[in-house]
């Protein structure tokens, strides 16, 4: 069963990394979606690897990368949000 789950992890790198070099972000949302798909992708192997080798400590690093991840997000809505204007 451990060998499924490497596989299932390798798997999944391996979709993203294509999913990535197919669309090549060009957008803004196209970014934010990039950030998205890499923190998921991030969560889902690190939770695979748990489960293979039986260590608690990937479960932390799954649930600081789903952090992040939404954190990396919304600070590039921020960064790229036009300037609001002064009242006059």
């Amino acid at each position: 069963m451990t060998a499924l789950y490497f596989a299932a992890a390798i798997i999944i790198l391996v979709a993203s990394s294509v999913g990535l070099v197919i669309v090549r972000p060009r957008s803004m949302a196209d970014r934010m979606l990039a950030v998205q798909l890499i923190g998921s992708s991030v969560v889902a192997v690190s939770l695979l690897l748990s489960v293979a080798t039986a260590n608690a400590a990937l479960l932390d690093l799954a649930l600081l990368a789903a952090l992040l991840a939404a954190f990396a997000a919304c600070a590039l809505r921020v960064s790229t949000a036009a300037p609001s204007r002064p009242p006059e």
